[in-house]
Parts: structure tokens; sequence; C-alpha cells
């Protein structure tokens, strides 16, 4: 299949049956693209992502990978084109890999899976990485950042297929939002760009429009974030990873509802008075 190009997203046209009553009409719809992770020209892993953000994408798979200490070990990135997809070839302060013929991924990773080509059991369940304190956070401000995220999220709004991911600040506000077709895409793309960006993980939390899997928890527990916040189901796996992490877990995010898993400490209850109603 030819590639699309850097726009996230094209115009298509269909056919719409809706009660009966049939219309043309042209939707946006969102791309997926075959982007390549290069380093010093050999090959990691293909994933399927939207082709925007890739800078922060590359830099934050690498952190959220393990592959990297820190941003200043990636010392250069080239965006390239290619009939067949994006290839991002990386240059990295020597010594700074891992040896990366024990870590292959050379399976294409398809939009929503986190592990495809791992090898081993070994690749596939990692260890975490303990998390600090972080900041103590009220049940008013997971809400605040639930009810603005919608609004900070223009590719879903256009084409209604993709995942965000969000950094929000303690008093709820969503400060950093990166969108992607793979929830985990949207997570590395937002990791890089906070790193870009100097901001510090710990000092806020993460909003997640997917539910809350094994992987995303790990990515968080990489980079230190302390809360995770899912508008899904959390699976079993993740709440054993974010408590064994020191995470601090929160899931079936609603208006007006959310159901904390793992490390309440962090989280002050809402009063009775204050408390909204709940949505049926």
């Amino acid at each position: 299949m030819p590639f699309a190009g850097l726009n996230p997203h094209r115009t298509f046209a269909g056919q719409r049956w809706l009660a009966g009553d049939e219309e043309l009409r042209n939707d946006a719809v969102a791309e997926e693209t075959p982007v390549a992770l290069l380093f010093d020209g050999q090959p990691h892993v293909v994933m399927m992502a939207s082709p925007q953000d890739l800078e922060d994408f590359a830099l934050g798979f690498c952190l959220s990978e393990g592959l990297l200490a820190g941003p200043d070990d990636l010392l250069a990135l080239e965006v390239l084109t290619h009939p067949e997809g994006i290839a991002l070839q990386l240059a990295c302060r020597p010594g700074a890999l891992p040896d990366l013929g024990e870590r292959r991924r050379n399976l294409t990773g398809r939009t929503g899976c986190g592990l495809c080509g791992a090898e081993t059991l070994a690749q596939a369940v990692r260890a975490p990485r303990p998390v600090g304190a972080g900041v103590t956070l009220t049940a008013q401000a997971l809400q605040a950042a639930l009810a603005a995220l919608g609004a900070a999220q223009p590719l879903n709004a256009i084409t209604g297929a993709v995942h965000a991911a969000a950094w929000c600040s303690v008093a709820g506000e969503v400060l950093l939002v990166r969108e992607d077709v793979g929830r985990h895409n949207a997570l590395d793309k937002l990791i890089g760009a906070l790193a870009r960006q100097g901001l510090d993980p710990a000092a806020g939390f993460l909003l997640l429009t997917s539910r809350a899997s094994y992987e995303l928890v790990l990515k968080a527990s990489m980079v230190g974030i302390t809360t995770v916040l899912a508008v899904s189901a959390p699976t079993g796996l993740a709440i054993r990873m974010a408590d064994e992490a020191g995470i601090t877990l929160v899931a079936f995010a609603r208006t007006g509802r959310h159901t904390i898993y793992t490390h309440p400490d962090r989280l002050q209850p809402l009063s009775a008075v204050e408390q909204p109603a709940v949505l049926p």
C-alpha cells in the first residue's frame, strides 16, 4: 500500500445509512502508518502509528522501553519518508544503548499492541521501576482533568478514532496531550514531549483514554509517573504492577466517579458536601 504522507488524517467518501435513509458524505479518517526506529542505521522495531509528533514518539519510546537513560543520550534524530512509510534515524551517545541484539523487536508492532516483537517471556514481562513519593491529589483534580480532556483532543474530534495520553497538573489542568491510533504510542509521544520540554513527570498525573494495561503502567513507572488515571478498566497484571511500582492506579474514570485500585494515600477523598452526583 502506498504511503499516505505525514497528515494524520485524510478524507474518504462513504455512504451512510441512518434509520433507513442513505446519504453520500466525506469523512475525515485517521491514518495509521508504518514507523521504523533505527539506531545508528540498524533497524530495531516498526510500529503502526499516527504520523505526527514523531520526534516525541522516538524519544518517548526510548525512555519508556529503557533503551536510553535520559533525553541527553539522544544526540540526533532525522525523520525520513519512504514510499512504504516513515523511518526515524536515531543517533545516540556512544555507550548509551544496551545490547539491542538481546532486545530485538523486529516484528511489526500493530496499532493496539505493546508487546509485538518480544521474543521471550522475560522481554514481555519486565520489572517496573519503583516511583517516588510524587504529589498528593484531590478527586476534584482528577474529575477536572477528565472534563477538560475532550476539548484537548483535536485529532479525535475530527476522526473519532484515536487515543490520547495527557499530563495534568495537581489542580487538574490538562497541560500536555498527545494523540495516536495506538494507546501505547500516545503515551510514548507524551513521555517524549515531557522530556523534550524538561517537565517533571512526577509533578502531575497521567490521564489515559484507554484501559489501564500492564504495558502502560510499566511505561509510566519507567519515567517516574506516580498516578495513572484511565477512563476504562484495568487489567489484573496492571494492578499488580502498579502496586509493586508504588503507582496510584485509578480506573473507570467517568463524570462523578472513579475507582482507586492501588496506593490510595495519594488521593484525598471528596467531602460529602462537594461530592458530585453519580451519573448512571
